[in-house]
């Protein structure tokens, strides 16, 4: 009898540990499950990835197209706006060498009058110039900040 109650002992065991296999296997395939169901919305997240990077180097690429015209037309303006600068020196030193000759003609013309005679013509003129250099230096000033 002893040898029948071993060998059901035995077999209970063995049951008890088929069944607790079954239980393990049954928990494995609910993880198994989710971990399919994660997959697939794992690949959605990853499409959405993707389709959001293509469109990212699609704006990227016009970004570099809008700077390089925008640097091409900052560069043509500002040449243009260097050679206006330099015709505006240019005027302006003609317009001292200008004022410069009217002051010594200024000076000529009050210089061959007689000392007691006045002449409200050339102080008038000399005024003139005096204005007009202030003008100029306040032109220099300018075009030198510009």
């Amino acid at each position: 009898m002893s040898g029948q109650f071993l060998g059901l002992l035995i077999e209970s065991l063995v049951a008890i540990l088929l069944m607790l296999t079954i239980g393990y296997c049954v928990v494995l395939n609910r993880r198994l499950g989710h971990l399919r169901s994660d997959e697939s919305s794992l690949r959605g997240t990853i499409a959405e990835l993707v389709t959001a990077t293509q469109i990212a180097e699609r704006a990227i690429a016009g970004l570099q197209v809008t700077a390089r015209e925008a640097d091409l037309t900052l560069g043509e303006r500002l040449r243009g706006a260097d050679k206006i600068g330099e015709e505006l020196t240019q005027q302006v030193k003609r317009g001292e060498e200008v004022l410069a000759r009217i002051v010594q003609i200024a000076d000529a013309a009050s210089a061959a009058r007689p000392k007691g005679e006045t002449m409200n013509g050339a102080r008038n003129l000399a005024d003139t110039a005096a204005a007009a250099q202030a003008i100029a230096q306040r032109s220099r000033v300018q075009a030198s900040a510009a």
